[in-house]
């Protein structure tokens, strides 16, 4: 399973990187453009996905900053996302990097926002979530990436595993 996440790990970063290559072409209009998406625009839904993110590293890690609600705007300007969304997938990769099998299978404990009970089970359903998560939420950029005028974009993981990430083949 380490490898796995080590994979996944590297994977976020370089999908993060392609979209937010062609999502930085756009001009303000376009990347504010509500598009009827659960966050409504590209601004709101990368937002969101910085936010998440470190909300599960805090609950991972114990340190660093975990807003309070999902839909925190962290940077209104595209250029301050960008370079906090690197710094994060830094992170991440780190991360996944000093993980065990042992740490990936102990018990994990958190609290969800927006039902805050005790839940208590594996790390590893919780790390899947969170990559699940953002090629979720990926998706949706693609989607309205290219329901504003951008390019359509290649994001698979397999994509990714023959070109960059020959390493985890």
């Amino acid at each position: 399973m380490l490898d796995h996440y080590r994979m996944f790990a590297a994977y976020n970063a370089w999908a993060n990187r392609t979209l937010y290559t062609e999502v930085g072409k756009l001009d303000d209009d376009a990347f504010r453009r509500d598009t009827g998406t659960f966050f409504g625009s590209l601004h709101r839904t990368l937002n969101h996905l910085l936010t998440a993110d470190r909300i599960w590293m805090k609950r991972f890690t114990g340190m660093g900053d975990a807003p309070r609600r999902l839909d925190t705007i962290l940077h209104e300007d595209f250029s301050g996302l960008w370079a906090a969304r690197q710094a994060e997938d830094a992170r991440l990769v780190a991360y996944a990097d000093s993980l065990s099998e042992e740490t990936i299978a102990a018990d994990f404990t958190y609290s969800p926002l927006t039902n805050p009970t005790v839940i208590t089970h594996p790390l590893g359903p919780a790390l899947t979530h969170m990559f699940n998560h953002q090629t979720h939420h990926r998706g949706q950029c693609h989607g309205m990436l290219t329901a504003v005028g951008g390019p359509s974009i290649t994001l698979d993981l397999i994509y990714f595993a023959r070109t960059e990430g020959k390493e985890f083949l």
